[in-house]
């Protein structure tokens, strides 16, 4: 029965959106850790991610609409539409993917602006600690005396 097929691809698709919320939570904790070692990786991690969700998706819409075909609804219908029309215990079932996947998707969406703000803000920041550097470095002139401007400062190689 497709409503079964059409299921269990929702509940693949729910496992990585759950998957992708997490990767983008340990990317939070790398952002705020300060250690950029590990910032890579995560990015990466998420990525790949993404790139499961998108696969996810095909086969989704492909069942979705096979699902729709068996109970006679033509075009595209969305899963609220999919389940409003849907036989019972299928209707019930849908209708919490929906929201469940709806949850989700807010809460990726949230996580995902705040992690680019924090490394919008961490660029800012290292630009900021680099033009400091570049108007200290020149301790010495031209003449191998010492400059004017002559300062020190500590750098965080964490940076």
């Amino acid at each position: 029965m497709s409503f079964d097929e059409l299921s269990a691809v929702l509940w693949r698709e729910r496992e990585l959106l759950e998957t992708l919320l997490y990767k983008l939570e340990t990317e939070e904790l790398v952002i705020t850790s300060g250690r950029s070692r590990w910032l890579a990786r995560a990015a990466r991690e998420v990525e790949l991610v993404l790139d499961q969700i998108r696969g996810a998706d095909l086969g989704r819409a492909a069942e979705a609409d096979a699902a729709a075909r068996s109970i006679g609804l033509d075009g595209d219908p969305g899963l609220r539409e999919l389940a409003a029309a849907a036989p019972s215990p299928w209707d019930e079932m849908l209708t919490a993917h929906h929201v469940a996947l709806s949850g989700l998707a807010s809460q990726i969406a949230a996580l995902g602006e705040s992690n680019r703000e924090l490394l919008a803000v961490s660029l800012q920041a290292t630009r900021e600690a680099l033009v400091g550097i570049e108007a200290t470095v020149g301790t010495y002139d031209q003449k191998g005396s010492a400059s004017r401007s002559s300062s020190s400062f500590l750098l965080d190689e964490t940076l």
